[in-house]
Parts: structure tokens; sequence; C-alpha cells
């Protein structure tokens, strides 16, 4: 995976290919396109090559990947270039993703390229981005499948030169490659677009080992603040307090609602809406959990998120009432294990103090009096 034409994909996996077959690999190259760069045509040699199939089409010939052939050779690895590529009309599959498919039902490995702007789900952020819709897109899904994903990474300056060296396009599309697609700010959004898609598929990937292997303990592989709300008055406090220490450690935030089983703990739309408001400002996602044993739920969704940090607020209720009950904070920090617990203080709880200090302050004399 690119995060834009002429990172080297093409060469990374020619490169690939070479490895395997020192190795021993019965591998094939089924489509590689060269676009008559040296370098890439010099590392194609070596390698067995299926011949392409022909199709005429409004009175031009095309070649395209050849399927049948492919299977009839049945080697152990095929190379097939651009993952997204549209197939001429006349081909079998109208998309050369759908081929693949093919190669893969038959038991055939198979190496692939594709660029970031040609998955379907960035659509729209890469046009916003070049202000070009890209026409050729292919499923995430497809590529999700993959048991391996590699970023070709390169700076946007060291791409940059790569085309102005002549390395991708022919001379008289430089200059207007270096003035439109290929311009610092877009490439250096697109690398990042690529980085942040590709995060998400290794904390897919590890997620579903964690659960396979029904591993329950924090592995601190990423930093995840976990901050657990309410819906009371002081949630807005907790969620922005979290937002600063998920900031310093570059962390992801989750803010999490905990709901009593007997729904005696909800809260209006309103609130929960200015909450939803606040965490999507903070770029924090919000979750929602039910269970009645509210320390529990709380610990059970961190461990399930991988969280290395878990944020909640002091309680309300008397100081009388913490003595005599442990209560959520003190149940969550000797449960917690490896994550660190931050709790804390906001003006609700000072003030609910208060409340309860005076309205004993202002009884206490009323019952003296009457002796």
């Amino acid at each position: 995976m690119g995060a834009a034409p002429g990172v080297g994909k093409t060469y990374a996996m020619l490169s690939e290919a070479h490895r395997r077959l020192e190795r021993g690999t019965d591998l094939v190259a089924g489509v590689v396109e060269t676009h008559g760069r040296r370098k890439v045509e010099e590392l194609l040699k070596g390698i067995e090559v299926v011949p392409r199939r022909r199709i005429e089409y409004r009175g031009s010939h095309f070649t395209e990947l050849d399927v049948p052939a492919v299977l009839a050779r049945n080697p152990q690895v095929v190379l097939v270039d651009e993952l997204a590529h549209t197939n001429v009309p006349g081909s079998k599959n109208p998309k050369r993703w759908q081929d693949v498919e093919e190669l893969l039902d038959a038991g055939i490995t198979v190496i692939s390229t594709v660029n970031i702007q040609h998955l379907e789900s960035l659509n729209d952020v890469v046009a916003q981005i070049t202000g070009i819709e890209q026409q050729e897109t292919i499923p995430d899904s497809v590529v999700r499948q993959a048991s391996q994903i590699e970023l070709i990474d390169i700076t946007p300056e060291a791409l940059r030169r790569r085309l102005s060296h002549g390395n991708v396009y022919a001379p008289d599309k430089i200059d207007a490659a270096l003035s439109n697609y290929f311009r610092s700010g877009n490439l250096t959004a697109l690398r990042e677009l690529a980085l942040l898609w590709l995060a998400d598929q290794v904390d897919a990937a590890l997620a579903k080992y964690r659960a396979d292997k029904k591993i329950t303990d924090t592995w601190e592989a990423r930093e995840r603040v976990v901050v657990a709300v309410t819906g009371g008055p002081e949630s807005e406090t907790l969620v922005r307090r979290a937002s600063r220490i998920a900031s310093k450690a570059s962390a992801e935030l989750m803010v999490v609602h905990v709901l009593r089983g007997d729904g005696l703990t909800g809260v209006s739309a309103s609130r929960m809406g200015k909450i939803r408001e606040l965490a999507a400002s903070l770029d924090a996602s919000l979750h929602t959990v039910v269970g009645d044993d509210v320390p529990t739920a709380l610990l059970d969704f961190a461990r399930e998120m991988n969280a290395t940090q878990l944020v909640i607020g002091t309680s309300r209720r008397s100081r009388w009432a913490r003595i005599f009950d442990e209560g959520i904070g003190a149940t969550v920090v000797q449960r917690s294990g490896k994550i660190d617990v931050h709790i804390v203080t906001h003006e609700e709880s000072k003030r609910a103090f208060g409340r309860r200090r005076s309205r004993r302050v202002n009884g206490a004399p009323r019952r003296g009096w009457r002796r």
C-alpha cells in the first residue's frame, strides 16, 4: 500500500518476489505495470511472466490479466499489480480485484499493490484533499482480507525529488504533477491518511489476537485513555481533563457512559447530546455499556479496549458515606491491575459535600433546643 503513485509499491512487490524465488517459491507475474520505468523493468527480469489476455474494444487492443492462464499454471504465488484497476469491457470481471478473488479461491497467494486514494471509504476525503474524485475504487473489505499489509512509506520531499528527476512520470508531465496532485500539502495529508488507516487495521488485528487467545491483561502497545461519565454536570469537566491527559501522551481518547441495568441512572437526551458533541469536538469516541456492577462494567470495557489509563470523578456522596462504603472509585483502583487510574476532583463533588454539611449544621440546633 502507498500514499500516492511513485512511492515504490511495484518495486517493493518485485523485490519481495525475488526473495521468495530465492527461497524456492513457485512464483509468476500475472500483471506488472512498469510504466516505462527502467529500474522496475530491470527488476522484472528473472521472473516468469504469464502472457496477458488480449481484448479488442472499439477498434483498439488492450491487455488484461489472463485468469484462466494463471489458474492453469497454478503457481504458489502470483503478482498482480494495481488492484483497483478497472478491466476493459468484455473481460469476465469488471474489476481486477474480482479477478484476484478467483485466484485466491483457487488457493493461489496473491501479492498486489494499491494506493490509499482508491479505498472506497476514503473516496470523499481524498477528493477534498486533492480536488480530484477517484473513479477507480476498491471496497475496504477486500484489502482488509489480506494476511499482510505493508505500507511503502516515503516522505513528501523525497517523492517530489523522485518525481522531478523523471523517475515517476515522463518529462512533459512533471511540472503539472508537482504543481497539482503532488503538492507537498497533498502528499502530507495522503501520507497521514495511509498511516491512520493502517493503524486501525493493526488495532483490529491486535484485538482479534487478544480475543482468540483470551488475553485480558493490558498491553501497552499504544496509549489509550478511557474516561467514565455519569451524565451528571461534572461529566464535561472530566472529559476535558481526560482530553488533556490523552494529548500529553498522544493517546486515543474514549468516553464511556455506564448505564445500570435497571435504568435508574439514565440521563436526559439533552445532557447526553452535550457530552456527545464535546466528545466529537475533542476527537473522542463515545460508548455506552450496561452493567449493575459499575466498577466491573467499567474495567471490563477498559480491558476490552486495551486501555492504559482510566479517568473517573470523585464521588458526590458525603464523607461519612465514603467512610462506610468504599464506593466506585476505590473499587476501580483496587481492581485496575495494570491500568493507571486518575481520580479527578470537580466542583460538583465539593458543592454536594457543602450542601450536606450545611444541612447537618442547620439541623443540629433545632434538635438541641428541644431539650
